[in-house]
């Protein structure tokens, strides 16, 4: 499958203030098409306005807000980005969010995980075996042993590799941060959707 490459978006920093809040949220520039341009900036502030709603109330006098992001993939047409929101709001300490967002450059679509394996592919089963395999070898302590993945389980692109990620006490206790799991796009290659993102990674340019 032949691909046409553009040239990696330009992503500048905005910073959006309110009270006891500060975010720095990236704005997506320097692409061909501007209704893709467009598409992408308005889902990841979309994004960003849905992790502060799931923060809460900034009501305790001592809250704070604070965001930011990570550029994980911009290149071969794929921007893959991971936006996060701290926010302590009172308790024994604050809580940080993180969503993730990956994205065709030349379209402005944002993919969901099964979009990324081809139609009918047991993908959840797969990584899923991948994920358990990483906790034992890691010695990963786990609430309580590891079953599945979701359906729509957190991802982004970087290096070449799917990276699965859980929220912070979904699976590991608070302490152990957000549990990260790296897939090489070469374990899936079988699978894997040739048109989509992860496609893409295993092309010369």
């Amino acid at each position: 499958m032949a691909f046409h490459f553009q040239s990696p978006a330009v992503i500048q920093s905005s910073r959006v203030t309110f009270p006891k809040a500060e975010l720095y949220v990236p704005v997506v520039g320097g692409l061909q098409n501007a209704s893709a341009r467009s598409a992408i900036n308005d889902k990841i502030r979309q994004t960003e306005r849905s992790l502060v709603h799931d923060q809460g109330s900034l009501s305790d006098p001592r809250a704070e807000m604070i965001g930011y992001f990570e550029t994980k993939t911009n290149e071969k047409n794929v921007l893959s980005l991971s936006v996060f929101n701290y926010a302590y709001t009172g308790g024994a300490h604050g809580l940080t969010l993180q969503e993730s967002l990956t994205f065709d450059m030349k379209t402005g679509k944002s993919y969901t995980l099964a979009e990324l394996f081809k139609p009918g592919s047991d993908y959840m089963k797969r990584l899923s075996d991948l994920v358990r395999a990483q906790i034992a070898a890691r010695q990963i302590e786990t609430f309580e042993p590891f079953k599945s993945i979701r359906p729509d389980q957190p991802f982004y692109i970087a290096d070449r590799s799917l990276v699965l990620y859980f929220a912070l006490y979904e699976i590991t206790p608070y302490a152990f941060g957000f549990p990260y799991f790296p897939i090489s796009v070469y374990e899936l290659s079988d699978i894997v959707n040739p048109g989509g993102p992860l496609g893409r990674m295993d092309v010369n340019d």
